[in-house]
């Protein structure tokens, strides 16, 4: 039996995210998905927005992945190609060379990324919008502020 497995942070699941999974999941009878803990992201200096049990569920919940695990640390994933039986290791094309030290123990691909999406930059389009709100709500009160200065 031919198992994959792969590891994220799959924070505000998108298109690329699923294009990834599905691929992963005709390369093999069985995938098996690591998903970043709260406490390894902070180690990363990733904030998530979603909880690890939320991002977990939402993994989970696709039938093209068949078993969600968390992911605690860089150096489990060695063992964890051994102790599930895994033949093909797979992750996004921006991680390409980094585990490549993996193929002593199974096959190693680094699938393209989707184009013109990144959780990254969903990020950045989100706290500009905050910023953007935050501003106007303050232009309101500043007018409201204005206003009654003018009754009084």
């Amino acid at each position: 039996m031919n198992i994959v497995i792969t590891y994220g942070t799959f924070d505000l699941f998108h298109i690329g995210h699923l294009n990834i999974l599905e691929s992963l999941s005709h390369m093999g009878e069985k995938l098996i998905v690591g998903v970043s803990t709260d406490e390894f992201n902070l180690l990363k200096g990733k904030n998530s927005i979603h909880s690890f049990e939320e991002r977990s569920r939402i993994i989970a919940a696709l039938t093209c992945v068949d078993e969600v695990i968390p992911e605690n640390d860089w150096d489990q994933k060695s063992s964890d190609i051994k102790k599930y039986g895994v033949t093909l290791f797979g992750m996004g094309e921006d991680w390409k060379g980094k585990f490549d030290d993996l193929s002593a123990s199974c096959e190693v691909v680094y699938l393209p990324r989707t184009p013109s999406i990144s959780t990254t930059d969903l990020k950045k389009v989100l706290s500009k919008i905050d910023s953007a709100a935050i501003q106007q709500i303050k232009t309101g009160l500043d007018s409201v502020l204005d206003l009654v200065k003018a009754i009084e």
